[in-house]
């Protein structure tokens, strides 16, 4: 928390492009896309690579985010120092793969490779590589996380929504959502193209 309070100066450099607005859109980029390369990685380790004990690693909370500003804080103005933990003031240019080092020694069950995929997600941003991020892709992004977050508390059986059910497809082919308010099945299928037979 003491790093994220530190890192409240983006929001005051309007001049050099960063600012309240650009913060709370790369924040919410920096959720989804580190939390998408963690599971990638995690995906790789324990599927490739045979590493069992991925399995019952969680990677949760803010952490990657802040270590994402981090990261684009030391590419967009490398003479800043960062203040950790109230104990320590580091050169911003440094921070990232310092408090990476700090925290993993301080705190061993924190997840590496979350923090890790923050880092390697705010050099994305920094640098360009991933731009492009107005109020209509901001909003977008938040109304999908927001479904995504639904459907997984239903599934989950931590909330019952009394208008969604999730039901399993009894032809797996086909994709089956199932709202309750008018009783609908949506369910998508393939049209055959004139001329073509299906076998």
């Amino acid at each position: 928390m003491s790093a994220l309070w530190s890192l409240g100066i983006v929001e005051q450099l309007d001049h050099m492009g960063l600012g309240s607005l650009y913060y709370l859109q790369y924040s919410l980029v920096l959720v989804v896309l580190s939390g998408g390369l963690v599971i990638a990685m995690y995906h790789v380790l324990i599927n490739r690579f045979k590493l069992e004990y991925f399995k019952r690693v969680t990677a949760v909370g803010y952490s990657c985010v802040v270590f994402g500003w981090m990261t684009i804080l030391s590419a967009k103005q490398p003479s800043t120092k960062l203040n950790l933990f109230g104990l320590l003031s580091l050169p911003i240019s440094f921070a990232p793969f310092e408090s990476l080092i700090f925290t993993s020694i301080i705190v061993p069950q924190a997840s590496f490779l979350g923090h890790l995929s923050g880092i390697i997600v705010g050099y994305g941003i920094a640098w360009g590589l991933i731009g492009g991020m107005n109020n209509f892709w901001a909003i977008s992004m938040l109304g999908w996380i927001g479904v995504v977050f639904v459907i997984s508390l239903k599934k989950s059986g931590a909330c019952d929504f009394e208008f969604l059910e999730i039901e399993s497809v009894t032809d797996p082919s086909l994709p089956s959502v199932r709202f309750l308010g008018n009783g609908r099945v949506l369910q998508m299928g393939s049209i055959p193209v004139a001329g073509v037979e299906l076998v």
